[in-house]
């Protein structure tokens, strides 16, 4: 006889691309399913013990014991897991379970193709989509459940075998929270074996706060009693002193689902006007989602050890985005929201406090011998320079984190420190030069470094798409002042040597006359240079003009860009530049001056706003 209460759905597409992912491609380590049927259930507890402190009023008021419960059923081929966690009602089963509804969907299912099994085992945690990976071992999954909240007798049963289809209808029930029922696949009779379930759950849930309990049968008495299998404590309360490396390494994978160990990590208690705990992690690789707009980050915040959110941005600075871990605050009140979070004092101190400790874990593991800090800049580098704009307070710290490519590194990989760099500096230098570009290999081949390069001048290749940016706030170091190399500036005079300048300075004034009069629209001043040695001319922009590099900024962002006028610096000594000097023909001459500058552009710009004249320009010159 049929259910008159059951509805068939279909699943979102995305979830079908999903489900059939799981499916299909995950072999690599099945057992993860475990480890994300658990981390829901204790989140559902979790949820539960907040929403009694927050609303109390909607919630019954006898005592409540949270536990998390496994039954093996061998005889059914079943694993049944559950909570007496807050539930779903049927709305939130069919968003939950029939629908992920998280803006990057699309672009998280092309990564999954397009990477190993193992990585995939990981990215289905830190998406949120871990329920769908009980359907790697089972061949139908049923999620009873009712919300803590319903006052009703009845609640939700959700079916599906991951074909495409699930079921809904009502059951039964007095007891809130929510019981999972895998029917495994026929493949997958290890996972019937309590070991096996116990060994699993040491693995990746020893340090979840609530009990996690399996069933024994005993055959003498027919009786079946509950064995505690985690230690069920939370691992920032104990004692530092007890708390082992792989303790520490497995509780970040738990709260992250990371497979990876993290890089480096800090627990530290504070007593005193502020009494909070901290135990902060450093990742090793970045998550999948980093870069989008819609990146959860953020601590784990809980009040006197009970859990109130996750993803507490107010803690950190978004250029610390990357940094996972939690906080546990003696002073909040228990139903602080994210709303009175944003504006409280204790908040602002405390997100003062956490990123210099950051920023000091930072600066050791810099100050290390080890690859550590190499490997974390390589990674995360790109966020950190997030921090000059965001952070002036901790400004300096920030930019002792830096690592630069350079002229004297010869390599892409940024290693050079800020502090290396000052040391050094050569005898007479009294700045810090640096050049943006698009790319490394544009800014190591950039005319504008001939000079640098002969006098052995170290000069920072900025080739990030932020350095342009970065660098209008990063203005000064140890108080020695940054200079652009394709800027003009003066400090250059003294590092250059008078050996090939001629005695009489007057020679070229009658050229660089006549080249500003054929310019004189297109530049905003022509003079003669000693800086190059192979090229004939270079462009510059004056020291308080938009650098091209931020004209390209602007331009790719759609952002209007005021015309730069640049000023043109001539080679004398470059024989080019002589023989043009020699050209009595006006229209000749007028010819070989635009190509000069023309050229100059294209190699400051990469592009010309009429290329076409430029070709026809040389055309008519190599015709000669």
């Amino acid at each position: 006889m049929k259910n008159k209460n059951k509805k068939v759905h279909v699943f979102k597409s995305e979830v079908k691309e999903l489900l059939h992912l799981m499916i299909h491609s995950l072999y690599s380590n099945k057992e993860i399913f475990l480890r994300e049927l658990i981390s829901n259930s204790s989140d559902a507890i979790e949820k539960l013990r907040f929403e009694k402190l927050y609303n109390p009023e909607k919630y019954t008021k006898k005592v409540y014991v949270p536990k998390i419960q496994i039954s093996i059923k061998k005889t059914e081929n079943q694993i049944v897991i559950s909570d007496n966690g807050i539930g779903m009602t049927e709305k939130e089963v069919i968003n939950n379970l029939g629908t992920i509804a998280k803006s990057g969907t699309k672009s998280f299912l092309n990564q999954m193709k397009n990477i190993e099994n193992k990585e995939k085992n990981e990215f289905i945690g830190q998406f949120g989509v871990g329920f769908y990976s009980a359907f790697i071992v089972s061949e139908k999954v049923s999620v009873y459940t009712k919300h803590a909240s319903e006052k009703t007798e009845s609640g939700i049963l959700w079916i599906s075998e991951g074909k495409g289809e699930y079921s809904i209808e009502e059951f039964a029930t007095q007891e809130h929270g929510t019981k999972i029922v895998l029917s495994l696949k026929t493949s997958e009779q290890e996972f019937l074996e309590s070991w096996k379930i116990k060994q699993i759950i040491k693995k990746y849930s020893d340090h979840i706060s609530i009990p996690i309990e399996i069933d024994n049968y005993d055959k003498k008495t027919q009786t079946i009693s509950w064995e505690k299998i985690n230690e069920a404590k939370s691992l920032w309360t104990q004692n530092k002193n007890k708390i082992t490396k792989k303790d520490y390494q497995e509780f970040y994978k738990y709260i992250t689902h990371d497979s990876e160990k993290p890089l480096t990590w800090s627990h530290n208690t504070v007593e005193g006007n502020q009494e909070y705990t901290s135990l902060l992690y450093i990742p090793k690789k970045a998550t999948w989602d980093m870069w989008h707009r819609e990146n959860k980050h953020g601590l784990k915040l809980y009040v006197k050890h009970i859990f109130i959110m996750d993803e507490a941005t107010q803690f950190l600075p978004n250029y610390l985005r990357f940094v996972k871990g939690i906080i546990d605050s003696q002073d909040l009140p228990l139903n602080i929201s994210r709303e009175i979070l944003q504006d409280s004092t204790i908040t602002n101190v405390l997100r003062k406090t956490l990123t210099k400790r950051i920023l000091k874990i930072l600066n050791t593991l810099s100050l290390n011998k080890s690859k550590k800090y190499q490997k974390f800049w390589n990674i995360f580098g790109l966020v950190i320079k997030e921090g000059l704009a965001e952070d002036s307070e901790n400004q300096k710290n920030i930019a002792d984190l830096l690592r630069f490519s350079s002229i004297q590194t010869e390599s892409i990989e940024q290693t050079l420190s800020l502090k290396k760099y000052v040391n050094n500096m050569v005898k007479g230098q009294n700045k810090i030069y640096f050049l943006t570009s698009d790319s490394y290999q544009s800014a190591l081949n950039s005319p504008h470094l001939e000079i640098f390069k002969e006098k052995k001048i170290d000069v920072l290749l900025l080739s990030d798409r932020i350095d342009e940016w970065m660098m209008n706030y990063l203005t000064d170091f140890n108080n020695i002042k940054f200079q652009s190399v394709s800027k003009a500036d003066d400090s250059l005079k003294e590092l250059i040597s008078n050996e090939n300048k001629p005695d009489d300075k007057n020679i070229f004034d009658d050229f660089i006359k006549k080249t500003k009069k054929i310019l004189t629209n297109k530049v905003k001043d022509v003079r003669i240079t000693y800086r190059l040695k192979s090229t004939p001319s270079i462009v510059l922009t004056d020291t308080n003009d938009m650098s091209t590099q931020m004209a390209k900024i602007f331009s790719s962002a759609g952002q209007p860009v005021p015309q730069i006028k640049y000023i043109l610096e001539i080679n004398p000594t470059h024989p080019l530049v002589k023989k043009i000097q020699k050209i009595e023909n006006e229209s000749e001459f007028s010819n070989w001056i635009n190509i000069l500058f023309e050229q100059s552009v294209l190699a400051e710009k990469g592009t010309l706003e009429n290329p076409h004249i430029f070709i026809n320009r040389i055309n008519t010159l190599l015709l000669k």
